[in-house]
């Protein structure tokens, strides 16, 4: 039989005044981001920024506020406006406003702060999870990661097209004003709006600065290439070992080398002739022996011409090529993007490209990220030796804060990296003992099952050295570690964060949100892991840091 159901009253008024602690039960993780970010961390650099509330109004407390985006991001939630409807709407939300409702303007403005404080935030949080007994700094690996810049590839242009872009807005520029003298007068009114209040986003700003690095880098690269040909010509003109002249100056160079030699022949040639005549005149006999050949005969000249026509075959044929590969290239070249313009094209798994950045991650074994940086380099190489200090940085601050009794080492073991770090120059570079892949996944099993079937490949000393090392079973077992630790944190970020594409423009906007978002991974990470809890938090309390 029926038993009824329980009313619904909305009219029902509160007898008492409510507790917000009774919202939500005691263990729920919103009260661990809370207490972690008011009580654990040092906010100062937060506090230090601008004011967070309106004009003439109080701000909003900055502990508040990173408590909101610490918990934002970690639930997928970017958006300002988002974050200001579920501030009013969630009770999670609701709880850390504790009945301050930012507005998404609010939210805005202090996000875009971030640049100048999180960097010491994201120490903070490496710190805490240090003191909770985490960061197993054994084997860490470093991967790179490609994210989307918030900005579309439809918006690159080409340096012909900046600047067509920046004429038609001279143009724009010059008809407004000439329109606004028509009807106002030449003269200025004196209430005009600046511009930077009219044009919040500043695309002129936006396209005269990719023009400008596009021509920047071309003249950059004009001026290594005329470097790299004077200091061949120093070295020749010395008569030191020079290897291969540059392209730009080799038919120069060989012209000159048939120069030398002809002058050299026909000083022989004189020197024989003047010789022969100061015998006749001493002696009345010309001097023994044939007289030299002429210089366009002497074999060494010959040799020098042969060189001097190879040379301008091969710097035809490299011409030639190089305007084969302009007029069959399948995308436009050298570009820039008019809404974000420190972003890049960046290579993805499976092919075609993303606009982005290139996110650089040291990972422990436990999955922190113990080192960060948000790059613009499509490629991953050069940041091994730049990755390998920041985590080294990362090692000692983990070490200082670490549990005195904890039993691991205070520095890092082992390094691993996959192919697209593989060079001479970082396997040779300062820092940890490393294991840096020399080819796919697959080819290195492969030849770890058989290691007397491949012959020697491609590399110097220290890639052949690496080569066999990972042919070796403790070597194998050690590299294949670098999928689990390297790639886990990136998939918790894309997948389960939901980071997919940064909200903010501009690489070191850009740069601090990507910090801020690893630093969020490595809280919750300590969450997750059951080393953040209360009753942990309690003990830090109790404990000196």
């Amino acid at each position: 039989m029926a038993k009824g159901y329980r009313p619904v009253d909305r009219d029902q008024p509160f007898l008492f005044p409510p507790d917000m602690r009774e919202w939500l039960g005691p263990d729920h993780p919103v009260w661990l981001v809370i207490g972690v970010v008011e009580d654990h961390l040092d906010t100062s650099a937060f506090h230090a920024c601008r004011k967070t509330g309106g004009a003439g109004a109080a701000g909003y407390d900055p502990d508040m506020l990173v408590s909101v985006l610490v918990w934002a991001y970690a639930h997928g939630v970017r958006s300002s406006r988002e974050i200001e409807r579920l501030c009013a709407t969630d009770v999670a939300f609701r709880v850390i406003c504790a009945g301050n409702l930012p507005d998404h303007a609010t939210v805005a403005r202090f996000r875009a702060q971030f640049p100048g404080a999180v960097a010491v935030f994201f120490a903070q949080v490496l710190a805490l999870c240090a003191r909770l007994g985490m960061g197993k700094l054994g084997t860490v690996a470093l991967d790179g990661m490609k994210i989307a810049a918030s900005a579309s590839k439809a918006a690159n242009r080409t340096e012909d097209g900046l600047r067509k872009l920046a004429e038609q807005a001279v143009a724009a520029h010059a008809a407004t004003d000439a329109a606004e003298d028509e009807l106002f007068g030449a003269g200025r009114r004196g209430d005009e709006v600046p511009e930077e209040a009219w044009s919040p986003r500043r695309r002129d700003e936006r396209i005269r600065r990719a023009l400008a690095e596009l021509e920047a880098e071309r003249t950059a690269a004009q001026a290594a290439e005329q470097a790299r040909a004077e200091a061949y010509r120093v070295r020749r003109r010395a008569g030191e070992r020079a290897g291969c002249p540059p392209a730009s100056v080799a038919v120069e160079m060989a012209q000159e080398n048939l120069a030398q030699v002809r002058a050299r022949q026909q000083a022989t040639i004189e020197d024989w002739h003047a010789r022969n005549a100061a015998s006749l005149a001493a002696t009345g006999h010309p001097l023994r022996g044939c007289p030299p050949v002429p210089a366009d005969r002497h074999c060494r000249v010959k040799q020098a011409e042969a060189k001097l026509a190879a040379t301008k075959a091969r710097a035809a044929e490299a011409g030639r090529k190089a305007a084969a590969r302009e007029a069959n290239r399948k995308g436009p070249g050298p570009v820039r993007n008019i809404t974000d313009p420190d972003s890049r094209l960046m290579p993805v798994r499976g092919g075609g490209f993303i606009q982005g950045y290139n996110a650089q991650n040291v990972t422990g074994e436990d999955g922190l990220i113990i080192a960060t940086e948000l790059t613009d380099d499509p490629v991953d190489g050069a940041w091994f030796g730049p990755m390998l200090a920041k985590a080294a940085g990362a090692a000692a601050l983990i070490a200082a804060h670490r549990p005195a009794a904890g039993p691991e080492p205070d520095g890092i073991g082992l390094a691993l990296a996959d192919a697209g770090y593989c060079s001479q120059a970082n396997l040779t570079c300062p820092g940890p003992d490393r294991l840096i892949a020399v080819g796919k996944g697959r080819d290195l099993e492969k030849a770890a099952r058989d290691p007397d079937g491949n012959g020697p490949g491609w590399g110097g000393p220290a890639i052949q050295a690496m080569r066999e090392r990972l042919k070796t079973p403790a070597g194998i077992a050690a590299y294949r570690q670098r999928g689990h630790i390297a790639e886990t944190p990136h998939g918790h970020i894309k997948h389960n964060m939901g980071l997919r594409q940064l909200s903010v423009r501009g690489k070191r906007k850009a740069a601090a949100e990507w910090t801020f978002a690893a630093a969020v991974h490595n809280l919750f990470k300590a969450l997750t892991a059951g080393q953040l809890t209360s009753q942990a938090l309690t003990a830090l309390t109790q404990t000196p840091a």
